[in-house]
């Protein structure tokens, strides 16, 4: 019964996720971090699952959602098998994506038909600025000592951190570097940098 519940509480939680996650899956991040780390994982857990999400095919917020899904079964201190944890990862997955299909076969039907009304587009102006704080939330919310280090902690490696972040930063907004590339160079260097 145990299990039953927790595949519940994960339904729940993802499904609301994905209720109220706009923006897309950058958007999404900060609230799946506000729902599963105080619960189901760590914030280093949680960030090794960001950087695997980004760096694997897909939506950004299916695979977090995929990933904790299977962490929050593996973590659980009853101790639930391989095939458990992919369940849960099945779970927290189709509840996210769930609202989605719902909503857009709604949508999909009423915004043809109003979409040049006053009131439509006055919706869709309040709801940008919204997108780009969600979006600025989760950058700032990635933005920790367990990410960065700290100068008290440990300088070299804070120094190395933010010298990354900027490099990365000026490769893609600046010289326009394939993200991709840019992924696989941070990657390298960290290596030879850091260990």
């Amino acid at each position: 019964m145990d299990i039953v519940w927790l595949y519940l509480q994960l339904f729940g939680t993802f499904f609301l996720i994905g209720l109220f996650g706009f923006g897309g899956g950058y958007g999404m991040l900060s609230l799946i971090q506000t729902k599963v780390v105080p619960i189901w994982m760590t914030t280093s857990q949680f960030t090794d699952i960001v950087a695997i999400s980004q760096m694997t095919p897909g939506p950004v917020g299916i695979n977090t959602a995929t990933y904790c899904g299977y962490m929050a079964v593996h973590n659980d201190p009853a101790g639930y098998g391989e095939a458990w944890s992919i369940l849960g990862s099945c779970v927290a997955t189709f509840a996210l994506v769930l609202p989605s299909l719902i909503l857009m076969i709604i949508i999909a039907k009423m915004f043809i038909k109003y979409m040049n009304t006053p009131m439509v587009q006055s919706v869709f102006n309040g709801l940008r600025p919204a997108v780009v704080g969600l979006l600025a939330a989760a950058t700032l919310l990635l933005c920790n000592t367990e990410n960065f280090s700290a100068p008290s902690e440990n300088m070299w490696q804070f120094c190395v951190s933010v010298g990354l972040f900027i490099a990365t930063f000026i490769g893609t907004k600046v010289y326009k570097v394939n993200p991709i590339h840019m992924i696989a160079m941070a990657g390298f260097a960290g290596l030879l940098l850091l260990y």
